[in-house]
């Protein structure tokens, strides 16, 4: 069973080191476009939040957050762009405001909700690990743009292996969500965590197997690099057909990264 309270904790961490990035920007600093195309850094920060006011929802309540999805989405699928773009003109300390708050109020909430209990969501319905494990992988990955953006460098952490864990299980989904029948070899993951300490997923003797850094895989599963920029090895035919559609977040296949020559950390 997972520690909700551990996660919830890694949650908070992995915003707050965002938070350490762009708490003494203005409005000028907030403007700075992102890799995401059309995105800046406030975009990134309004998505997030955004993203967590659903979140929050589904948590407090279930049926609102059903109706409010029927309302929001049967007919209209630009409400993640506007989220977005909430707060593109937003003053920067109101926006910082509105991301923390709803960051705080919803690592509260999955915190209380019972356990075994399924959230709604988007697509499948999630138990409370689930979403705050979705929502550090979308924190970790949106900081991400925004270290680039601001062209700064981030310290590998243990909270990797949450978006690593992510990334395997979903698998399935990324072939699916690309037209592709879903593979029935099994496909061993071997990482290397931050701190040298070997993280592992799949049967030990599958045929298919990916290897290298957990920073690199992540980056993968998110789609902040592109392939050819990992140390990541694919050995066999699933691992290879794997490895460019790599997708941890939900929705259609993104668009990915050019590859640019350099390493991950480059």
């Amino acid at each position: 069973m997972t520690d909700i309270t551990a996660l919830l904790d890694d949650l908070r961490a992995e915003s707050a080191d965002l938070d350490t990035r762009v708490a003494g920007l203005d409005a000028a600093g907030l403007a700075v476009p992102t890799p995401a195309e059309g995105w800046t850094i406030a975009h990134q920060l309004s998505h997030l939040a955004w993203t967590d006011r659903w979140s929050l929802l589904a948590a407090r309540d279930a049926e609102g957050f059903r109706t409010a999805l029927h309302r929001e989405f049967a007919h209209d699928l630009g409400a993640l762009e506007r989220g977005a773009a909430e707060g593109a003109g937003e003053d920067p300390a109101a926006l910082l405001a509105r991301w923390r708050a709803g960051r705080d109020a919803l690592a509260d909430a999955l915190a209380a909700v019972p356990d075994g209990t399924r959230l709604p969501w988007f697509g499948p319905p999630m138990k409370p690990a689930s979403m705050a494990t979705a929502r550090l992988m979308e924190t970790w990955a949106h900081g991400q743009d925004v270290a680039d953006a601001l062209g700064t460098a981030r310290t590998p952490t243990a909270r990797l292996r949450h978006i690593a864990h992510l990334g395997v299980r979903t698998m399935g989904f990324a072939f699916l969500a690309n037209g592709l029948p879903a593979p029935a070899d099994p496909v061993r993951v071997e990482l290397t965590g931050p701190a040298g300490e070997s993280w592992t997923w799949g049967p030990e003797d599958a045929a298919d197997r990916i290897t290298g850094p957990a920073l690199d895989f992540c980056l993968l599963a998110t789609q902040r690099r592109h392939p050819d920029d990992l140390a990541l090895t694919a050995t066999g035919t699933t691992a290879r057909a794997w490895l460019p559609i790599a997708q941890a977040f939900a929705g259609p296949p993104g668009k990915g990264r050019p590859a640019t020559g350099r390493t991950a950390l480059g």
